[in-house]
């Protein structure tokens, strides 16, 4: 495998983006029939996945610890590594809750399908019909749909900026999503709804707004209800609106900064306000949890076949400002690897903290992981992430 093959197959699962077909109601990509066969048959290759964690803790350059979760009809492999913090050295916990970031856009896109079968939310509705005064008549009709699959055209909400020392000095701030959507909405849009994609967190934040009117309780006690009680998932949970700590057994988040004599510092991030992320991007969860909601969703136990379609949907239309096709679906991304595998997932990055969660359709081979990494913000994808999905996947 080519070097820059590598590296396009772990920036699909990193960024959560992949290459795929089709739009709005564009056909899935389709199971041949008659096929019976796995599309993994082989089992994990536990020496690949042990080489791929080895040797993390705080002289690492680019992560101080990993928890993996691969499984699968194909068959099940876990592991640890590395260190729950670099002042102490202990050993990091394999059970331990971490910030999952972009993941969380997974269980917002399955409550939104859940509505959507249950006939109160329709898909292809304008999203102020649900929020009155919301999208302005200037941006066209906006659906779920396209805030679903990232085709909305609405812009990104300001924030403190990019470099990770603005955001650090605004780590504790409380952020309201409605004063997000606000702000993003008061910008002239991005380009006509459902004629591109551009993959922002504001998408999310809207439906995490609807699903507080349509359901009439708060948006995380309508993930609560939905999934995670019926799942037994009991290691998730969203941050209360103040919260920065991550409850119970965890591994420590550092970022890497970089001083003036050439060393480095490893600056502890793991207490961080993520509200600003809310619906897009602030559940906490663990490997095993993770493990068992993607076994339920691509399962049908989670959404309705038909509405779970929208999840293996991808839109027809290019990344905004580039002539590449789109990439994401309504919750996941399609990565396509070179031996023709395909699988399903998302991943998600907050610092300190860099997660991914993915399956082939037919589940003969799910991965989870968490790496914490010293800059998982960064544009480059990190190693030791690189290495676990390409073990994940190696014969």
């Amino acid at each position: 495998m080519k070097a820059r093959t590598r590296m396009l197959i772990a920036a699909a699962l990193v960024l959560g983006v992949v290459s795929g077909p089709v739009v709005a109601h564009a056909a899935p990509v389709p199971v041949p029939a008659g096929v019976t066969a796995p599309a993994v048959s082989a089992p994990p290759n536990a020496a690949a996945l042990e080489r791929a964690i080895a040797g993390l803790g705080a002289e690492h350059r680019d992560a101080t610890a990993a928890l993996v979760r691969v499984g699968g009809t194909s068959g099940s492999w876990r592991g640890g590594s590395g260190v729950a913090d670099v002042v102490t050295g202990r050993a990091a916990f394999e059970e331990g809750r971490f910030r999952a970031g972009s993941v969380t856009k997974t269980f917002t896109a399955a409550v939104v399908l859940q509505l959507a079968a249950e006939g109160r939310v329709d898909l292809d509705r304008p999203v102020r019909r649900y929020l009155p005064g919301t999208v302005p008549d200037s941006y066209g009709a906006v659906t779920v749909r396209q805030l679903l699959d990232h085709t909305s055209g609405i812009p990104a909400a300001d924030g403190p900026g990019d470099s990770f020392e603005a955001q650090w000095e605004h780590r504790f701030d409380v952020t309201d999503p409605h004063d997000q959507i606000a702000d993003a909405l008061a910008k002239q849009r991005e380009f006509a709804p459902g004629t591109a994609q551009h993959y922002l967190n504001i998408n999310y934040t809207v439906l995490g707004v609807l699903v507080e009117k349509v359901t009439g309780t708060s948006y995380e006690e309508a993930v609560s209800r939905r999934i995670l009680r019926p799942l037994g998932l009991r290691q998730t949970s969203f941050p209360s609106r103040t919260q920065t700590r991550i409850h119970g057994p965890h591994n420590r988040g550092y970022q890497a900064i970089a001083r003036a004599d050439g060393s480095r510092e490893l600056r502890d991030v793991t207490e961080w306000n993520s509200s600003d992320r809310w619906a897009a991007g602030d559940i906490i969860s663990t490997t095993a949890d993770l493990e068992r909601f993607t076994t339920a969703l691509f399962g049908g136990r989670v959404v309705p076949a038909a509405q779970l379609e929208e999840m293996f949907t991808v839109p027809a239309v290019k990344t905004f400002g580039k002539e590449e096709a789109a990439m994401m679906t309504a919750g996941l991304s399609r990565i396509a690897l070179p031996d023709g595998t395909v699988l399903w997932g998302k991943s998600g990055g907050r610092h300190g903290y860099n997660t991914g969660m993915g399956a082939t359709r037919d589940l003969s081979r799910t991965v989870v992981y968490s790496v914490n990494s010293t800059n998982a913000k960064g544009e480059e994808m990190n190693p030791v992430v690189m290495g676990i999905v390409r073990a994940a996947f190696a014969r």
